[in-house]
């Protein structure tokens, strides 16, 4: 193997670790540990969807903000202040019970690991780029899945102890210091520079870029309810503290390879069909975690959550990005205001239906709609055959 080859497979498992701690722990450990919140707490579904947007406002303003010219130059060092942060926030979650301070807490987590979704991917990308290694990309995307199982088997090992919520929160701390310690050694330099930042031109004025702009933001509401309670359904319906780690350890391991396996989908179908066809699938998995009961219910939930949300997300990006070559980092940052937008609204949303309905069915049932919607609007920008 080539000097070249190894650095790329190196930075693309620094990528892999990095969004496994900023992503798949920083920003998703909260599904398995919200339920012992809600318990011994006492903390309503409204008060936990709060909590839950408070995270996802954070996230939007830190991706929007790390989308500026300011940060060039500068990357490495943001993104391992956004690691930090994430890991030192996850431990304040642990160190108290109030609803201002989980609110403030989980926001700037937000804001951190967009940090680390943002400067990561453009030191990961660069670096592969170079070497005509674009597969990689399967690897970094993976870390999010990857982040998720780590979390899952956590909450399995202190379900066994019997330990309390706090608990979990300051062992992902402990966790993502671990794996700060393993980015900061293997990411130790920043983005290769392709010559003088060019200033990006506006973003074209075209239709299908605003339908995808659109979907994208339908999407984030849909993906995010099962996201985000997942494991507070599996409680509700009287799942074991056992099966509830189980649910969302399936959701991560379906969701470590599925980058990669999504690409072999869109190499064969294309892009937008791709991208729609994982929302479809994504639709029946919302709809079993409510309205299929027992075990089998969350199971293909978690399992088809798990297997499509990251891809579909890496796909948004794409075909935005296919519209607006010219203006990535414009074109990211409105994709991600959208997208944001969209997974504020969610789970408040979702929080206020389930505390008047008494159950996450309704929410759910919402969701799925917006992520069909998400799909046939995708489907119908995809560029037509001359």
């Amino acid at each position: 193997m080539t000097s070249a080859n190894s650095t790329a497979l190196r930075y693309a498992f620094a990528g892999m670790i990095a969004m496994a701690v900023a992503m798949g722990i920083g920003r998703f450990v909260y599904t398995p540990i919200l339920p012992g919140m809600m318990e011994e707490l006492h903390l309503s579904p409204a008060n936990a969807g709060w909590i839950a947007s408070a995270n996802y406002l954070g996230y939007l303003l830190g991706a929007l903000a790390a989308a500026g010219g300011w940060a060039h130059g500068r990357e490495r060092r943001l993104m391992l202040v956004g690691l930090g942060a994430s890991t030192i926030l996850a431990a304040l979650m642990g160190l108290t019970d109030a609803m201002a301070a989980f609110l403030a807490v989980r926001f700037l987590a937000g804001m951190a690991s967009a940090f680390v979704m943002v400067f990561m991917a453009s030191i990961v990308f660069s670096h592969i780029a170079a070497v005509g290694r674009s597969d990689l990309q399967a690897w970094h995307f993976g870390g999010v899945g990857l982040g998720i199982a780590i979390s899952a088997a956590m909450m399995a090992v202190l379900v066994a102890e019997h330990a309390g919520w706090a608990a979990g929160w300051l062992w992902s701390a402990a966790i993502s210091a671990c794996g700060f310690v393993v980015v900061a050694l293997l990411a130790d330099e920043g983005p290769l520079a392709d010559g003088e930042a060019a200033r990006e031109p506006a973003l074209p004025k075209d239709r299908s870029l605003m339908k995808i702009i659109v979907a994208y933001g339908l999407f984030g509401f849909g993906y995010v309810v099962t996201a985000t309670f997942l494991v507070a359904i599996v409680r509700q319906g009287g799942g074991s503290r056992v099966f509830e780690t189980m649910v969302w350890m399936v959701a991560g391991l379906a969701g470590f390879p599925s980058i990669w396996f999504w690409q072999k989908i869109a190499a064969w179908t294309g892009l937008h069909a791709a991208y729609a066809l994982a929302c479809f699938i994504e639709v029946i998995g919302v709809i079993a975690s409510v309205a299929l009961g027992g075990y089998s219910g969350p199971l293909l939930g978690g399992l088809l959550l798990g297997g499509t949300f990251i891809a579909i997300t890496a796909f948004g990006l794409q075909a935005a990005r296919q519209q607006a070559p010219r203006a990535p980092r414009r074109v990211f940052a409105l994709m991600t205001a959208s997208f944001g937008f969209g997974q504020i609204i969610g789970p408040i949303a979702a929080g206020l239906l389930a505390q008047a309905s008494g159950n996450f069915f309704l929410a759910s049932i919402v969701a799925a709609a917006m992520l069909l919607v998400s799909g046939a609007v995708t489907w119908s920008a995809a560029p037509k055959s001359p």
